[in-house]
């Protein structure tokens, strides 16, 4: 089984940076693919970025090239990157992990989230 955890949200103003922590723990070598997810108020949750574990990466159209999305391989950690951040970025940000149980099935963790608030 697989857990993670997330940190680094916080505060920023307009056009300000934060980098998001998220680090597994369990058995890391069965993930496949880690995600950051978001979800504001109102809102349903939706992808901002994933990377699997070959390093493919890929981005909700609207945020590829502020964010960027990264991973340490020997850790599994996963980062994530956000650049020119703007209010409307504000939301409580998800860590996922999509990895394989003993059965090879594919399962999902997720952890607590991260509120990231940007302010005008």
């Amino acid at each position: 089984q697989v857990h993670v955890v997330e940190s680094g949200g916080g505060l920023v103003q307009a056009g300000g940076s934060l980098r998001l922590t998220c680090a597994p723990s369990g058995n890391i070598f069965s993930i496949n693919a880690m995600g950051w997810y978001r979800q504001a108020p109102g809102n349903q949750r939706e992808l901002v970025a994933r990377i699997t574990s070959g390093g493919i990466t890929n981005y909700a159209d609207s945020r590829e090239g502020r964010f960027t999305i990264s991973r340490d391989a020997a850790k599994n950690t996963a980062y994530l990157q956000m650049n020119s951040l703007k209010p409307e970025d504000t939301a409580v940000y998800y860590c996922n992990a999509e990895y394989y149980t003993d059965s090879y099935s594919i399962s999902y963790a997720w952890g607590q989230g991260t509120q990231v608030t940007v302010s005008s």
